[in-house]
């Protein structure tokens, strides 16, 4: 039983937490926020967490593995590159809208200058970007199209994502289209230059 409600205790902490970091940040969020979100009181959130780094780590580690377990799922069944490439982008759009742990882990990845290397929310998708690029067959990308510039643009579309999830609001974004549907729509135009033949 008591094993049982630390377990409880410890997951109702990470999710305040989670939801805390993703709104205020690693410098504008502290303890006693994440304790009375929680409903939890400060002497259990130190028992669990003694510091705000090891805290944030975990939110970190959390939001990293629910990106690298649905990143590993899409290229256990992928097909051609390139197409893997945009699916993954697209979950990546999905878990930033939906998950509060990915979207705190992306942000703590920037504010946290000494965060273990471990615990970086790019870790869970960029080198398997970086592979898919690199091992892309001839003939899939357009004449004179460097893969580096692919990976720029992949970068830019996964932080553009954030960046207007953030513009948002805690409401929510009042658009028709949802983030991953608005990236879609990107991408079909964005391959009419970079992809041999025609787009999606």
């Amino acid at each position: 039983m008591k094993q049982e409600r630390a377990a409880r205790t410890r997951e109702a902490l990470v999710q305040a937490a989670a939801v805390a970091f993703d709104h205020a940040g690693f410098h504008g969020t502290s303890l006693g926020r994440i304790s009375k979100a929680a409903g939890i009181s400060m002497g259990a959130l130190t028992f669990h967490f003694p510091t705000k780094d090891e805290l944030a780590d975990t939110v970190q580690l959390r939001g990293l593995t629910t990106t690298r377990d649905a990143v590993q799922r899409l290229l256990d069944g992928r097909q051609a590159a390139l197409e893997t490439v945009v699916d993954v982008t697209l979950e990546l759009a999905a878990l930033l809208q939906e998950e509060p742990a990915v979207r705190a882990a992306a942000r703590l990845s920037r504010e946290r200058e000494g965060a273990q290397d471990a615990v970086l929310w790019p870790r869970a998708w960029l080198p398997a970007i970086e592979e898919l690029l690199e091992a892309m067959p001839a003939g899939q990308l357009r004449a004179g199209c460097d893969p580096r510039t692919v990976l720029a643009l992949v970068q830019h579309l996964v932080a553009g994502v954030e960046s207007y999830l953030r513009s948002c609001g805690p409401q929510g974004c009042d658009t028709y289209k949802s983030a991953p549907e608005q990236l879609a729509r990107i991408w079909e135009l964005a391959l009419y230059g970079i992809r041999c033949g025609r787009g999606l």
